[in-house]
């Protein structure tokens, strides 16, 4: 530890003038062993830095080096007023840091790998957190700094005269909505498909029934709902509710797979296995935590339809959501594509939507409701050919046809990807955007403070309205939008 030190003792004189509390002050701590986590966290953070592999899933905690937030663990803070309510949610905050770093040490470049790295974030980490719940400032200075910033642009918005600019915006969102609505009532009319249509469908059929899923769900954390849950309940509940997709394929850009690096700068797809990504996430209702199951198929393209198409790119996809009820029953579906276009809600009818506060922004369209799935039931989703909309939804109590297996992964590895030559590196730039997926729309589209609309972009970082404002992972965007109905 002495042979960093002393890199960093000049930095350190300078840095506690910037440095917030309580950082600054375990920085000049009597204890030994507070300053030097305080120091080594400042050297693995210029070190990240200077590499170029921040993950930016989740926000640093000003002054709290060891804690990372996300829109819901923020929402969380209301319910943790108890000392051990807030250790509790603390130690979610660490362990949200912890995953991050996990990657980021994985991506440094060989020369520059710190030895012992994980082993001294978690010990270190745990160290500051120690000091820090001791402090009678810290739940003032976490309800000042534990807040995740949204993902527009307000001085975008201001130079692109958003006022005024938003009025033609609001026409052509207008406008996609009749389109949307349009495709859907074309595929609902039984009409044949004019392209040949791919099926994919969940490789583990092994599925928990609703009882059993309801055991699973009651063993979330009583305090703030967070769910623990083995790599084989993971699984089989991924399972329960994983999607069948229906693809119009015309060519390789509609088959789905797995993401990789080659030898470009930007990551490819791999596509000789289907492949589905899988995240557990949460939301937040009338003061309880309701768990969400997102699942992405990727694609190599959106390939160029015309001369001048100002939504063609590299990489496309489907995002698809179920937010269940505590018995298991998904009350809500919602989807979106990984750049945050084409945000659609599919509501049971356990979900009633509410007004919208403003009617001139983007709240919830709703292309089509969806019943309450049966245990044997799973939702069919088809998706058009190139721009890769979807453009139905329905239930079906078995995958008929020609039907082709699709292999999941954890969404979590595409922090850190194995390069051809030896190393890591993620999919995600340090501006949470994946690079090589621009699309010349942003050049079009940027009054409305959405940074590079149409990239390709990492959780966290979703805004899924050009009208107003609104995030894929808000934790209070179900419960905003609908009234919900919990099945006994």
């Amino acid at each position: 530890m002495m042979r960093w030190i002393a890199v960093v003792a000049v930095m350190t004189l300078g840095a506690c003038a910037t440095v917030q509390p309580p950082q600054s002050q375990h920085l000049q701590a009597a204890d030994a062993g507070v300053r030097d986590c305080a120091q080594w966290f400042q050297v693995l953070d210029a070190a990240v830095d200077a590499a170029g592999v921040r993950d930016r899933e989740a926000a640093p905690v000003a002054g709290f080096a060891y804690l990372r937030s996300t829109r819901f663990l923020a929402a969380l803070m209301p319910a943790a007023q108890t000392d051990a309510l807030r250790r509790t949610w603390l130690e979610q905050l660490r362990v949200t840091d912890l995953q991050a770093r996990a990657a980021e040490l994985r991506n440094l470049p060989a020369a520059q790998a710190i030895a012992n790295a994980p082993a001294m974030a978690q010990r270190c980490g745990a160290m500051l957190m120690a000091q820090d719940l001791a402090h009678p400032a810290l739940p003032a200075l976490l309800a000042e700094r534990v807040n995740v910033a949204d993902a527009y642009s307000d001085g975008m918005r201001i130079a692109g005269l958003y006022g005024l600019t938003r009025i033609p915006f609001a026409n052509g969102v207008a406008q996609w909505h009749a389109e949307a609505k349009a495709m859907f009532e074309r595929s609902r009319s039984g009409a044949e498909s004019a392209h040949p249509v791919e099926r994919y469908a969940p490789a583990n059929t092994t599925r928990y029934n609703r009882a059993e899923v309801a055991g699973l769900l009651a063993r979330a954390d009583p305090a703030l709902g967070v769910l623990q849950l083995s790599a084989s309940e993971a699984a089989k509940l991924f399972a329960t509710y994983a999607p069948v997709f229906e693809v119009e394929t015309t060519g390789d850009f509609d088959r789905p797979g797995a993401l990789r690096w080659g030898e470009a700068r930007h990551p490819v797809l791999d596509t000789r296995a289907p492949t589905v990504y899988q995240r557990l996430a949460y939301t937040r209702y009338g003061g309880r935590t309701l768990v969400q199951l997102v699942y992405t198929m990727w694609f190599s393209e959106r390939p160029v339809d015309k001369s001048f198409d100002i939504l063609a790119g590299g990489l496309d996809g489907l995002v698809w959501r179920v937010t269940l009820a505590p018995n298991g029953e998904a009350l809500v579906f919602d989807t979106m594509h990984p750049c945050g276009c084409y945000h659609m809600f599919f509501p049971t009818s356990l979900a009633a939507l509410q007004p919208a506060p403003d009617p001139d922004d983007e709240w919830a369209f709703i292309p089509a409701t969806l019943p309450q799935l049966k245990e044997t039931e799973r939702v069919r989703l088809r998706m058009a050919t190139r721009s890769h909309y979807l453009i139905d939804v329905g239930v079906q109590s078995a995958a008929g046809g020609a039907v082709r297996s699709y292999d999941v992964l954890s969404e979590n590895e595409l922090r850190s990807l194995p390069l051809p030559g030896g190393g890591y590196r993620s999919i995600y730039g340090s501006d949470a955007l994946v690079p090589g997926t621009e699309r010349g729309e942003r050049f079009l589209f940027w009054p409305m403070g959405i940074p590079s609309a149409g990239a390709m972009r990492q959780w966290g970082h979703h805004a899924t309205a050009f009208l107003g404002r609104r995030h894929f992972d808000d934790a209070d965007l179900i419960e905003r939008r609908f009234r919900l109905t919990f099945p006994e």
